[in-house]
C-alpha cells in the first residue's frame, strides 16, 4: 500500500514579468502557438511540486535529495492545481517518492520523481565547471551557436532575506524552513538560476522549459550568492522542435549547492498562420 504525502491545492500564478523576453508566457503569443493562454513557467510549477516533499522530508530533501521533473502539459494562470504524492519505496539506500500536478480538466501537467538518499550525496568537482564572463552581446540561439560554446557565462544572484520573502510569496509557499535569517533557499529559486544560465547567454524566445534532473549537494541558505556555471551537454530535435540540454553546477562561493541537467525547447516550429 502506498504511503501518501499531504495533498496541496492552489491557484496557479503566471510569475512571468510582463514585458519579459520569453513571450511564450504572454497570452497572445501562447495562443498563436495553440495553447489556452500564457504558460505558467515550468520553474514555478516545479516550485509547487516541491512542497509535498518538504512537508514529508524537510531539510533532508533540501540538503541531499534529488528530483527528476517533466512538464507534460501547460499550466495556465488561475488553473486550480492539485499536487498529490506518495512514497513508492523505502529501502536501506533511501526513500523514493513521486508527486504529480493535475488540473480540473483531468490533465496530468507535470510529474516529479524524488529521492532522499540515506547517505551523503555523491560530490561534484567544481573545477570541472569553469567560471566565465557573460557575453557583452548575446547571440541568437542556434545549433551552431550552441555547438560553438565551450563554456557558458556564469550568472550570479544573491538570495537574501528580501529575495526570500518575495520569492516564496510569488510561488505561494509559506513553509517555515524558508523563513528567517537562517532559512533554506527555495529549491524553485535554484531551478530559476538554470533558466537564467540559458537566457543570460543567448537570445532565445519563445522557448519552453520541458524538464530537469536535480541533485542537491548541500543546499543553499539565505545570504548565499549563487553562481551558475555550466556547458551545453546535448542538442537534439523532435517533431520540428529544437532542444538544448545544459549541464549546470550551482555554487555558493566554493561550495557546490546543486547539480542540474536542464532541458528546454529553444526553437519552436512557426505558429500556424491565422485564418483569413
Amino acid at each position: 500500500m502506498l504511503e501518501r504525502l499531504i495533498d496541496r491545492h492552489l491557484k496557479a500564478r503566471n510569475t512571468w514579468e510582463r514585458g519579459g523576453e520569453n513571450v511564450i508566457h504572454d497570452d497572445a503569443t501562447a495562443r498563436a502557438y495553440g495553447f489556452r493562454g500564457g504558460l505558467v513557467p515550468g520553474i514555478t510549477v516545479y516550485a509547487y511540486l516541491t512542497r509535498p516533499l518538504v512537508d514529508a522530508f524537510g531539510a533532508a530533501w533540501l540538503a541531499r535529495g534529488t528530483a527528476s521533473v517533466r512538464f507534460l502539459k501547460p499550466v495556465i494562470e488561475d488553473d486550480e492545481v492539485t499536487l498529490a504524492g506518495a512514497v513508492t519505496a523505502r529501502e536501506p539506500t533511501g526513500v523514493t517518492a513521486t508527486v504529480t500536478a493535475t488540473t480540473p480538466l483531468g490533465d496530468e501537467c507535470a510529474t516529479l520523481t524524488a529521492t532522499v538518499p540515506a547517505g551523503s550525496p555523491t560530490p561534484v568537482n567544481p573545477a570541472l565547471y569553469r567560471a566565465a564572463r557573460l557575453p557583452a552581446e548575446r547571440p541568437v540561439a542556434t545549433r551552431a551557436v550552441f555547438e560553438g560554446l565551450d563554456v557558458l557565462g556564469t550568472s550570479e544572484n544573491l538570495y537574501d532575506e528580501a529575495r526570500a520573502v518575495e520569492y516564496t510569496a510569488r510561488v505561494s509557499d509559506d513553509h517555515a524552513l524558508y523563513r528567517g535569517p537562517a532559512a533554506w533557499a527555495h529549491p524553485g529559486f535554484l531551478l530559476e538560476q538554470c533558466n537564467r544560465a540559458l537566457s543570460r547567454n543567448v537570445q532565445v524566445a519563445p522557448w519552453i522549459h520541458v524538464g530537469s534532473v536535480v541533485r542537491h549537494l548541500g543546499g543553499a541558505r539565505v545570504g548565499d550568492t549563487l553562481a551558475t556555471r555550466g556547458r551545453v551537454r546535448s542538442l537534439f530535435e523532435k517533431k520540428g522542435r529544437n532542444f538544448v540540454e545544459l549541464d549546470l553546477l550551482i555554487v555558493a562561493g566554493r561550495r557546490p549547492v546543486a547539480h542540474v541537467l536542464h532541458t528546454a525547447i529553444y526553437r519552436l516550429p512557426p505558429p500556424d498562420p491565422a485564418p483569413r
